[in-house]
């Protein structure tokens, strides 16, 4: 058959039109990794055009603490960088169903941060105390700490 899958690609190249909406590349990840898109500012891959010859800092957590709110971030940014895409292209199924993984994905980190970790928010609450005011803050931590 002409459309199954060893010949979809072929019949697509075929059809292709350059400018046009049918395009290949409409069917290939456009997107980073929510970590690389953190980093660069940008999740859209061929969005990011470096400053000259800069390139951006590449953040090393060092503890597992720092690597769960990198990470916490890291989503955090990536379903706000695909909410503005899905704005201009609400028909996107496929970045649709990447953003509802990506939500799964920041909620179950805030979940497993918070029971490692305390409350992220004052509107946590965990156990029978008022412990907001218990954690150590982000800027207590000596060693520099860049995740603030």
């Amino acid at each position: 058959m002409l459309f199954d899958n060893t010949d979809f690609d072929y019949a697509i190249s075929f059809l292709s039109i350059p400018g046009s909406d049918f395009n290949k590349e409409t069917r290939v990840d456009k997107f980073l990794t929510p970590e690389e898109g953190f980093l660069r500012g940008n999740l859209e891959k061929n969005e990011y055009v470096p400053y000259k010859n800069y390139t951006y800092f590449k953040l090393q957590p060092e503890t597992e603490k720092e690597n769960l709110l990198f990470k916490l971030m890291a989503y955090s940014f990536a379903i706000n960088d695909l909410n503005l895409y899905l704005d201009l292209h609400p028909e996107d199924k496929t970045t649709f169903d990447l953003f509802k993984c990506y939500v799964k994905e920041k909620n179950e980190l805030e979940d497993m941060y918070t029971s490692k970790y305390g409350p992220m928010t004052i509107t946590e609450t965990q156990g029978s105390s008022y412990n907001w005011i218990n954690n150590p803050w982000p800027w207590d931590r000596t060693g520099g700490s860049k995740y603030v």
